[in-house]
């Protein structure tokens, strides 16, 4: 279950601004520079300006639902246990250590719908949820020194992922697989001790990709109940991009974490439509922070997931949902279809990317983002009549998107093959009307009648008579 708590708002669809699309501008002939790019995080670059799948506005922006990342800043401080080795200086050295938190802008986390909503709130304050295991690994160590220790043990074999049991689970405690849902208590450090994740129940199912790989690696070698730390190489966390703005590029990363619960998934087709609605949403969500990452197969995946789960079917085969709650559900599936086309788009798979959009006008035939990709998909397959009457279509709903016009231009050029005899004027929007039929306007033809040549010739003869009388006159 995923859910994204930024502390800014974010774009919930494509999005368009002055009715220009970057993505589709005159000099990008090519299907993935026009109708790939998507601002849904919705956060992905923006498509032609119209209704966005989310009921609202033309070229309005729906807002996320985000969860509150501001709190007051606190410094904790959180003492090591007494050493008997060590003296008490160094000991009261350690115990002044204090955790930074910051907030962050990009928080995926997954929360137990069980849970008090209290709870749901996150916790960004630098309080530990673990003040018993406050140990100078924790609170101190670099990071270089834990790769090299010797009583850690290396979750993989590059050494890149390693982790250190504190406290074990109960005697023959069960161990998670992949697929399984599971709950974890956790924080997580940078190196300086900046707070940068802390949740006291995230729940998330192992290899869909809910959360990093470090984590689900992690998970999956631990029992019930263990309590272990983990030190996980950038490779495994956020790499090269980073997380804007707490966690820097190529930053490794430091775990609290203890095991709380195992289960299986459930099946969604046996979960209220309401809970269907939420996780599918979620879903959608984590594929909207992999496609703002240019992890394209990754929202891919997060998105086709959406999909499974929002349905109002049941395992029966009954449409077990309200008439509100399906409309509900048509609303996010054509978010999902429509985000599913543009990082297909983004992955070069044409056809499957018409075969989305065509999905998203099965349910919205409106839809003006699906009409476009489609017209656009079919012109550059050389189906010019059918792009002809999407496009005509798309433009009669978004008169004055130029990204519309643009590509209507491009398909009578390419219905003359190629030749430049006629060519797209765009009407002014007021003036359409109901009547959006493309209209050609001749190019410029050469005047009919005497050539310029010979009128040329024949003033030089002109003028030539005129001075040879002058001339001779002159002399008589």
């Amino acid at each position: 279950m995923v859910s994204i708590a930024p502390c800014s708002e974010m774009e919930a669809e494509p999005s368009c601004e002055d009715h220009k699309d970057p993505a589709v501008e005159p000099t990008e002939p090519e299907v993935r520079d026009a109708t790939s790019e998507l601002t849904d995080s919705d956060g992905h670059t923006e498509l032609p300006c119209g209704p966005a799948e989310e009921s609202q506005e033309p070229c309005g922006k729906e807002q996320t639902e985000t969860e509150s990342c501001a709190g007051e800043s606190k410094s904790t401080e959180i003492k090591s246990p007494t050493d008997p080795e060590r003296e008490t200086g160094e000991t009261e050295c350690k115990a002044q250590r204090k955790l930074r938190k910051t907030n962050s802008w990009k928080m995926v986390r997954f929360q137990d719908p069980s849970i008090d909503d209290e709870v749901l709130e996150r916790d960004s304050s630098a309080e530990s949820l673990f003040p018993e295991y406050a140990m100078e690994e924790w609170t101190s160590s670099t990071f270089e020194e834990l790769f090299m220790k010797e009583d850690w043990q290396d979750i993989t074999d590059d050494r890149l992922l390693r982790k250190k049991v504190l406290e074990r689970g109960a005697p023959c405690p069960p161990q998670p697989t992949w697929g399984q849902e599971v709950t974890v208590k956790m924080q997580c450090v940078l190196e300086d001790r900046t707070v940068v994740e802390k949740d006291c129940k995230l729940v998330f199912v192992i290899g869909e990709g809910d959360v990093n790989q470090a984590l689900e690696e992690c998970v999956i070698s631990m029992q019930k109940g263990e309590i272990t730390l983990l030190l996980a190489d950038s490779q495994y966390a956020y790499g090269l991009l980073g997380r804007e703005p707490d966690i820097p590029t190529w930053a490794p990363l430091l775990y609290q974490l203890q095991l709380l619960d195992i289960r299986e998934k459930p099946d969604p087709l046996t979960l209220p439509v309401a809970d269907r609605i939420r996780i599918g949403n979620q879903k959608r969500e984590r594929g909207n922070f992999h496609f703002q990452r240019e992890e394209y197969s990754m929202a891919a995946r997060a998105y086709c997931m959406a999909l499974d789960v929002l349905t109002t079917r049941s395992r029966d085969g009954n449409d077990g949902g309200m008439e509100a709650e399906e409309e509900e559900v048509c609303d996010y599936r054509v978010k999902c279809l429509n985000n599913l086309a543009a990082s297909q788009l983004k992955l070069e798979q044409y056809d499957e990317a018409l075969h989305t959009s065509r999905d998203v006008l099965t349910l919205e035939p409106n839809n003006v983002k699906a009409l476009f990709r489609t017209g656009k998909l079919l012109s550059d397959m050389a189906e010019y009549k059918e792009a002809m009457e999407v496009l005509k279509k798309a433009l009669k709903l978004e008169p004055a998107t130029k990204a519309i016009h643009v590509e209507l231009s491009k398909l009578v050029k390419r219905q003359s093959g190629g030749n430049d005899t006629q060519e797209w004027r765009a009407k002014p929007a007021e003036m359409l009307g109901e009547n959006i039929a493309p209209f050609l306007i001749p190019s410029k033809k050469k005047p009919s009648g005497i050539s310029w040549k010979f009128i040329l010739g024949a003033l030089v003869v002109a003028l030539g008579s005129l001075v040879t009388s002058v001339i001779l006159t002159a002399r008589n």
